[in-house]
This record gives structure tokens, sequence and C-alpha cells, in this order.
């Protein structure tokens, strides 16, 4: 597992266990992400603001079984990116909003 986004924003889930990477632009964060996938990382969490930057990346790897790609909120605040996408993959499973 892994979490990527400004320094700041992700630091704390060293604590946790996961590896961390500090990233802040959207090339840097491409290159980073398709490593993470050819090292069979299986859940990378990644800001909102940084995954904003990489929409294309991420709908590659929508289509993937792995890695999991969620995106979450930096501590320059909550786009509510996060919240919506959990919402469209319940809306895919169940096939309603129950959110």
């Amino acid at each position: 597992m892994a979490a990527i986004g400004d320094r700041a924003s992700v630091y704390g889930f060293a604590a946790l266990g996961l590896d961390t990477y500090y990233v802040n632009e959207a090339d840097e964060a491409k290159k980073l992400i398709r490593r993470l996938e050819t090292e069979n990382c299986a859940v990378i969490y990644i800001t909102e603001r940084l995954a904003s930057l990489i929409g294309e990346e991420l709908e590659r790897l929508n289509e993937a079984p792995l890695p999991a790609v969620i995106p979450i909120p930096g501590v320059y605040g909550n786009t509510g990116m996060g919240m919506r996408a959990v919402n469209e993959s319940v809306i895919k499973a169940v096939g309603s909003d129950i959110v």
C-alpha cells in the first residue's frame, strides 16, 4: 500500500506502515503510479488535488482490478472527489445510490 501527495498530506501514512511518496507534479505522479503498478502495489491513496491532475491515468486504472486508487482529502482542502468515486463504485456494484 502507498500514499502519494504533498508531504503535509501523506506524511502520517508512514506511521501506518504505508510507503509514502511526496509528489506535486502530474508527470511525476503518473510515472510513480506506473512503477507501483509493476511492483504489484494493491492500494494507492492519492490526494484529491493530485488526482485531479491525472484524470486520464486514473480512468485507465479504473479498468484494471489492481491497484485500487483511492482519492483522499489533503491538508489543503476537500474537493469531494473521493466521496464521488465511492458513490460511483457503489452504484456500479449495487445498481442504485445507497450512500
